[in-house]
């Protein structure tokens, strides 16, 4: 095959690769309502609420705490091999996640070990996806190539939610199934058609390494999980004991494989390479980017399923598709503003393009907090598109500037690094988001509730019983397309109302409207944090240093970056 076909073949398997592995980071979050009806589970159930949280979060998870290794596996043993086993992995988990034949806690059990199963396979392929296209395309085409893997990655985890909303309501099993076919004709394609470019150079596994970051990484997530959900009479569980200790032994074990990367002689994390300026602030851009916008999508999913699509006509069993459906615009905006940004970032260098797109993210988020609750949907729907193409504008740019700035033969390891703090920042902004959200709803929530149904004739004590529940419950049935009221009222409490009275507090205005102004503290203090993430991300941006020319010379020759100093961090 002529190389200058290979290099567009390469770019169309990774691209697909790319497109399912983040695709199924978030398809499974609008279809959870059916999957665990399917299954025959109460998610919402305190004693269930761990299943919940890891079917939306394990497959992050490994993705997370894998993909530098795998990364650098490829390094070791060739890129185009450990790719093409993550689309046999990702393809079997698919179809064995289709076929679950258990229900109740059991089947619930089954989805979240084969969802890590899947996350191992997609792992596979963010590692080395864009290391495979890096070597197949020359310096002055990265950029545009690049920039439409990437963004057609991020897309994903938008696309994910319309085609969980379309998909579910026929059958939850779909939501799984519908990737196999495209997964088996990603496979073949992939053996038959791709080749190793690179020059695989054998060298020992760094186990120590592996198994600190991996231990560390883990148990930062499992903190997570247990503080964003109360413990000890609080909204969160961050003070508790668990949290504390969890935390404790994660940066213990994080601790630990930094001393053994800078001791090994191959180690997994190669901290020598944020030596290069470009890495370094581009990887940092990485992570605060990833912070701001994995928050935004989990709180734009609870706006519009909780509030507004109530107050405008949609029943809740409906709200997670149009959900999805009226988030559009933020996708078309990545997928104009992508390979555009990328192609112009390969002539013009990538810090005016992704510095600019992150301040311009920082003013969506302003302008989103300006809107009033039960906004006019042409205003939020524009402020959507410019979050679209303000992340695309920093997406592609910044991606393919990581990616010049590596030498050759650390391309795998690199960009997995890179990717790591991408897959890594989307769950810790899963943490930090709900829990300035529950925190800003804790202070009124309760006392909005339970003076909300005694107005409508709910008896005191019911209506305290559901004030009672933490801000976490409401949240999760808002995020779940549920009618709070109605799963969170005794029946009995709401069988002694009126017929009238009933269908008001279970009807789809009363919900939104309680619970509009508690919501509105939340999404400040949650917002607030997303410009703060956004300005820093943009400085980082600012800091990165001119075009990257010697290095993008010194990667194709496999050097380290040559000259001159200013390109170098510390």
């Amino acid at each position: 095959m002529a190389p200058d076909r290979y290099k567009w073949v390469a770019l169309s398997n990774a691209t697909l690769a790319v497109l399912l592995a983040t695709l199924d980071g978030s398809i499974t979050i609008i279809a959870m309502p059916d999957i665990f009806r399917g299954i025959g589970l109460d998610p919402l159930v305190p004693a269930n609420s761990s299943y919940l949280l890891w079917m939306i979060l394990g497959y992050l998870v490994v993705t997370s705490v894998l993909i530098v290794s795998l990364g650098r596996l490829g390094d070791i043993v060739g890129r185009v091999r450990i790719y093409n086993l993550g689309f046999v992995i990702y393809t079997a988990a698919s179809l064995l996640l289709a076929i679950d034949w258990m229900t109740g806690s059991a089947g619930a059990m089954y989805l979240v070990v084969l969802r890590v199963v899947q996350g191992v396979g997609g792992a596979c392929l963010l590692a080395n996806a864009a290391a495979i296209i890096t070597d197949a395309f020359p310096p002055h085409q990265r950029g545009m190539a690049l920039g439409i893997n990437n963004i057609v990655g991020v897309s994903g985890v938008f696309i994910g939610l319309v085609v969980g909303g379309l998909v579910a309501p026929v059958n939850w099993r779909l939501v799984f199934l519908i990737s196999v076919p495209v997964g088996l004709a990603g496979t073949v394609w992939a053996y038959r058609s791709l080749r190793e470019l690179s020059r695989p150079r054998r060298a020992p596994i760094d186990w120590a390494g592996n198994l600190a970051f991996a231990l560390g990484l883990v148990l930062v997530m499992i903190a997570v999980t247990h503080g964003i959900r109360p413990a000890g009479g609080h909204a969160t569980g961050w003070g508790s004991p668990r949290v504390l200790a969890l935390l404790a032994a994660a940066v213990a074990c994080l601790a630990a494989f930094v001393l053994v990367e800078r001791r090994v002689a191959e180690p997994m994390f190669r901290l020598s390479l944020f030596r290069i300026r470009a890495f370094t602030f581009g990887t940092l851009s990485t992570f605060l980017s990833s912070v701001a916008r994995g928050g935004l999508m989990f709180m734009l999913i609870i706006w519009l399923q909780g509030i507004w699509l109530p107050q405008h006509g949609y029943s809740f069993e409906q709200t997670p598709l149009w959900a999805g459906i009226y988030m559009l615009p933020l996708t078309l905006g990545m997928l104009i503003a992508g390979p555009a940004s990328g192609y112009l970032s390969d002539r013009f260098g990538a810090r005016p393009f992704a510095t600019t797109g992150m301040l311009l993210t920082a003013l969506g988020f302003g302008l989103l907090l300006a809107l009033p609750t039960d906004f006019a949907y042409p205003p939020f729907g524009a402020i959507l598109l410019l979050l679209g193409v303000s992340m695309g504008m920093f997406a592609s740019p910044n991606r393919a500037a990581v990616m010049n700035s590596l030498p050759a033969e650390h391309r795998g390891a690199g960009g997995a690094m890179n990717q790591t703090f991408q897959n890594s920042a989307q769950v810790l902004s899963i943490g930090i988001f709900f829990t300035l959200m529950i925190i800003g709803l804790a202070a009124t929530l309760p006392g909005t509730l339970r003076d909300g149904l005694m107005a409508h004739g709910v008896a005191a004590p019911a209506a305290q019983q559901v004030a009672d529940q933490p801000p976490v419950s409401v949240l999760f049935a808002a995020f779940l397309g549920y009618d709070p009221v109605q799963h969170l009222l005794d029946p009995a409490a709401l069988h002694a109302l009126s017929a009238h009275q009933q269908a008001l507090v279970t009807g789809p205005d009363f919900f939104p409207r309680l619970i509009s102004p508690p919501f509105r503290d939340g999404l400040h203090a949650a917002f607030g944090f997303a410009i703060v993430a956004c300005l820093v991300a943009a400085a980082a941006s600012g800091l990165r240093g001119g075009r990257q020319a010697g290095e993008r010379l010194a990667a194709d020759h496999g050097g380290p970056p040559p000259r001159p100093r200013e390109q170098h961090a510390g």
